[in-house]
């Protein structure tokens, strides 16, 4: 007759339990990118050109607003003076004075007009241009119209030189980027200047259009040979 087993020994069991290999879930499929393509908006497939982003411009706002606000309580603080009975305030007497007697050609008059004007159209500027001269709106990728990117000009200037360091016979580089053109300068230390200058435009190019940026702009190269 054979003995009772027993029930199972926890200890063995927790044991064999952590001496086994754990089940291993299956890793999770890569992110697919979305592809961004290169062909023009209007074409099948095309990507979508993003836009300048609106400055909010809340400083020029806030200072327009404050010039307002102050030239109206005070002209309307006299108004209310002078129909409780009181005087005008001495500097209303005056400006209706000066506009009352000085004539139309008058230099003072001229000035006014002048600085009112140049106001005026800045302020008209301000209204009608987007702003945001520092970044560089980038393609959206193809099927994705709502997405927006952009790109800070010293980002993107500094993403250059240190391709243009990488060019052989290339001692030391300058790159601005502009919104229609990107301005390189390089020292040659050796090598032919029209051979440098040939790499150096090819990499700029590849290396902008990596940016993906929308309106890509012009490359304009200058050397200049260091001999010391």
């Amino acid at each position: 007759m054979t003995p009772d087993p027993g029930p199972p020994d926890r200890s063995s069991a927790s044991s064999a339990h952590r001496g086994a290999v754990p089940l291993t879930k299956d890793p999770d499929p890569p992110e697919r990118a979305v592809p961004t393509s290169d062909l023009p908006p209007g074409e099948p497939g095309g990507g979508h050109r993003a836009h300048r982003t609106w400055s909010a411009r809340r400083i020029t706002a806030a200072l327009v607003a404050a010039v307002i606000l102050v030239v109206t309580v005070a002209a309307l603080v006299d108004v209310i003076a002078v129909r409780a009975g009181r005087p005008a305030a001495s500097w209303r007497r005056h400006l209706a004075d000066e506009l009352a007697t000085r004539p139309v050609d008058d230099v003072w008059m001229l000035t006014g007009a002048a600085v009112a004007a140049a106001v005026g159209v800045w302020l008209m500027v301000l209204a009608l241009t987007p702003g945001q001269r520092r970044w560089l709106p980038l393609r959206s990728p193809a099927g994705c119209p709502g997405v927006r990117a952009f790109l800070d000009r010293d980002g993107a200037a500094v993403l250059l030189r240190d391709a243009a360091m990488r060019v052989p016979g290339v001692g030391s580089a300058r790159v601005l980027v502009g919104r229609h053109r990107i301005r390189a300068r390089a020292d040659v230390r050796f090598r032919d200047p029209r051979q440098v200058k040939d790499d150096l435009t090819a990499v700029l190019d590849e290396e902008r259009d990596r940016l993906a940026l929308a309106r890509p702009p012009r490359i304009v190269v200058r050397l200049r040979r260091r001999t010391d």
